[in-house]
């Protein structure tokens, strides 16, 4: 079955619409908002309903309120920023939901915009409680995901509330997430090159699998790598392994090796003798890891390598940095991978999280075909898995 979406809603005008979003922005210490893509990611489908003067409720999360309602994780800043954004007033509602709530949501007019306070100062929402998804959709008319960060969740306002509303479809954020994957991974042009990092292998262990299914090169950067190197024999100092995974992690490189998939893996690293910025730090190959040295990011040789594995690609996906990035000395690395990516001429999909911030602080975004906003939901598609969000649309989109 097929997702339906917004644009294929015959009649928008004056309804109720219910639009789960995804504005998790981060905040600094003053509650103001430091980077807000995932907001301006979403803003063609809110213009789009706002055009046929439908009543917009805009529903996410921030944080990570536990169930419990918290001053700190409130989404006034998402819809300040928003209101400028989009260059009218966005009200922002007492609670997500209740007595006050339906007041509010019963006076407003076509054209009205109103954000709905954090969905997690309910339990309910990340437990899928179907009483809680039935009091917020008692708000709409019409339900509109287009938060694919989310997606992999199952929770009330991005599965259960699917049964409550009459008509249900995605919005144009979840529509080119949904193209941009079945580019890269359903008909791909090839050779199509995969590029994974960030810290451990235990996350990222069944998309390798699902992967050495799929492409035709595989990249290793980041702390993920060392778990890789060690179970090939060697020395890696004191640098992230996670030793129960050695073998897991050798069963991997085998099975790609004997599928004829090109496998990179770092030949050189930046060490630190320990973590922290102010750490001495220099450049040696992967042989010569100091014992009680820790290996931070990819070394100059490894840039070029990896670089060299993307002359000929024609799809690239990417997930997870190739090195301690946030820290100066050990961002390199990252940002040359960026830079390459970037530069190549293929199709390059980035997914989501520490990637994205990468990609953005590189000043390389505009070269990036997609950035998708997600990193968990990203990945899980990855592996084949059929996301709660996605599915819920297949289901009751054509109801």
């Amino acid at each position: 079955m097929s997702i339906r979406y917004i644009d294929e809603i015959d009649d928008l005008r004056g309804k109720k619409i219910f639009m789960r979003v995804d504005f998790n922005v981060p905040l600094d210490e003053h509650q103001n908002i430091t980077e807000d893509t995932r907001i301006r990611a979403v803003l063609p489908t809110i213009n789009y309903a706002l055009d046929f003067n439908a009543k917009v409720i805009l529903a996410s999360h921030l944080g990570r309120p536990k169930g419990e309602r918290n001053a700190k994780y409130s989404m006034a800043p998402a819809a300040m920023r928003l209101s400028r954004l989009i260059g009218k007033e966005v009200r922002l509602a007492p609670d997500c939901i209740g007595e006050e709530v339906t007041k509010l949501l019963d006076t407003m007019q076509p054209g009205d915009v109103v954000m709905l306070e954090n969905l997690r100062f309910y339990p309910g929402e990340e437990k899928n409680d179907p009483d809680f998804a039935r009091a917020l959709a008692d708000h709409c008319d019409i339900y509109i995901n287009d938060a694919f960060a989310v997606s992999h969740r199952a929770h009330a306002s991005v599965e259960a509330i699917t049964q409550f509303v009459p008509v249900v479809a995605a919005g144009f954020l979840m529509k080119n997430e949904m193209n941009y994957f079945e580019k890269a991974m359903k008909n791909p042009i090839r050779p199509l090159v995969a590029i994974l990092g960030g810290a451990k292998v235990s996350g990222k262990l069944e998309v390798l699998e699902s992967l050495c299914s799929k492409v035709d090169k595989i990249v290793i950067g980041g702390g993920m790598a060392f778990t890789f190197l060690k179970a090939l024999g060697y020395n890696v100092g004191k640098s992230l392994v996670e030793e129960e995974l050695l073998p897991t992690a050798l069963k991997t490189y085998n099975m790609a090796r004997e599928k004829g998939i090109k496998f990179y893996l770092p030949i050189d690293c930046v060490v630190a003798d320990r973590f922290n910025p102010a750490a001495e730090t220099k450049v040696t190959t992967i042989q010569e890891i100091p014992e009680d040295w820790m290996g931070l990011d990819i070394g100059p040789a490894t840039v070029t390598l990896f670089t060299e594995a993307l002359q000929n690609a024609k799809t690239i996906i990417w997930n997870g940095p190739m090195g301690v990035f946030e820290m100066d000395a050990f961002s390199r690395g990252t940002f040359a991978m960026v830079a390459a990516v970037a530069n190549s001429y293929a199709l390059t999909i980035v997914g989501g999280g520490d990637t994205d911030v990468a990609v953005h602080r590189a000043g390389e975004y505009a070269k990036i075909s997609y950035i998708s906003t997600g990193g968990g939901a990203f990945l899980e598609l990855l592996e084949g898995k059929k996301l709660p969000g996605i599915r819920v649309l297949e289901e009751n989109g054509h109801k």
